[in-house]
């Protein structure tokens, strides 16, 4: 996959469906030829998560953030993997160190943690390991369904379950944008070693194909890609703990998935705007979606590929 934009950045996070939450940290300079504090060798422990799950008694932005768990199904069948040159890049600063320890935090049902392990299996054996931490029961039994063998533990990004210094990144698929940033921020530069990588990932429509801008009109999302391109990104900035971190860099990487219409309705229902409208109001969405892919000739018949960007906001720990 190509880069399709790099710039520097420092503001706030894109993502194809947002909250009222920002998303996370902005980055550096790139930090190769830095020498990272090494994480000690013993075992790691895994640290007691407290209050894991949030209460439901929350800001609407907290109640879509946690609404995807009744949708956990769904989202392990529909929603997209990650540009795997965009997981690479996130991650190239890092990637020189003899072995490198990721974090996938908010993983979900392991979408990004699978293309981690994707990367991982093209690099020396054992030279890149990843662990994950999820805070909705739902999601977690999916990715144990589908992630065997990846270690997955009960946790949230305000309260990450593990040690100081134990991991060499943080990445977050689609989730950062939901962090409490003035709790997170701490934690994350907690984990991570001097040098560390911290980057969230989102996946977004890509408006310049004509018939993808026609389908945002008619789903309306948040954000559409053109715009998260031309945005400034300051993630951190404001924010507890955004001292611990350089300034942010922006990528963005052509990505795509296969689909038909009827799949491409159902990753729809699993954003999170249209899991909380009551069940007529969503009906009717969904419906003049599928009305409009029946009238485009590149999405009425069959199989076709569904043009997405993946969007990367990446900063180094000082």
């Amino acid at each position: 996959m190509s880069v399709v934009d790099t710039t520097d950045a420092t503001d706030t996070a894109g993502n194809p469906e947002p909250a009222g939450n920002q998303d996370p940290a902005g980055n550096p300079e790139p930090a190769g030829n830095q020498e990272p504090n090494r994480r000690p060798e013993p075992a790691r422990h895994v640290k007691p998560a407290r209050d894991s799950a949030p209460s439901q008694n929350q800001e609407p932005g907290t109640q879509r953030a946690l609404s995807f768990g009744t949708q956990a199904a769904a989202y392990a069948e529909h929603r997209p993997d990650y540009a795997q040159s965009a997981v690479k890049w996130a991650l190239d600063p890092v990637l020189t160190r003899e072995s490198v320890h990721v974090l996938d935090l908010g993983a979900g049902t392991g979408k990004l943690t699978g293309v981690i392990t994707t990367l991982a299996a093209t690099r020396p054996p054992g030279q890149l390991t990843v662990v994950a931490a999820e805070p909705d029961p739902a999601m977690l039994a999916e990715f144990r369904t589908h992630m065997p063998g990846i270690q997955v533990m009960t946790g949230r990004a305000e309260d990450i379950p593990l040690p100081g210094n134990s991991v060499d990144a943080v990445l977050c698929g689609q989730a950062a944008h939901w962090f409490d940033l003035d709790k997170a921020l701490p934690e994350i530069a907690r984990v991570l070693t001097g040098g560390g990588v911290f980057a969230g990932l989102w996946n977004m429509d890509d408006d310049r194909v004509p018939w993808v801008a026609g389908l945002l009109r008619e789903y309306n999302p948040t954000m559409a890609a053109s715009e998260w391109r031309q945005r400034e990104h300051n993630w951190l900035n404001g924010h507890r703990g955004s001292e611990h971190f350089r300034q942010a860099e922006k990528a963005v990487f052509e990505h795509g998935q296969e689909r038909t219409a009827d799949s491409l309705v159902a990753l729809l229902a699993t954003h999170s705007r249209q899991i909380l409208m009551d069940p007529a109001t969503r009906a009717e969405n969904l419906g003049r979606i599928r009305d409009y892919l029946a009238s485009r000739p590149e999405t009425a018949h069959g199989v076709f590929r569904y043009p997405m960007l993946t969007g990367v906001l990446r900063t180094v720990k000082l």
